[in-house]
């Protein structure tokens, strides 16, 4: 049975590589107002950070699923 979630096998790193290659460090930083986004971005220091912060992990899978 095939699970209708968009975010089902998805791994938080692959979704905000996604999300970086799509808009790329700049503009995430513009669409969601986040310092891990907007000062010395990585992709470590936002896994670090998204995964300690549910809102702002809610916002990342959020913009995933509206550019899908």
């Amino acid at each position: 049975m095939l699970s209708n979630d968009p975010l089902h096998g998805k791994t938080l790193e692959a979704i905000l590589m996604h999300l970086v290659a799509h808009f790329g460090w700049e503009e995430l930083g513009k669409i969601i107002r986040i310092n891990c986004f907007n000062n010395n971005p990585g992709i470590k220091s936002s896994l670090t950070f998204l995964r300690k912060t549910p809102w702002a992990r809610k916002k990342v899978e959020e913009l995933y699923i509206s550019i899908l």
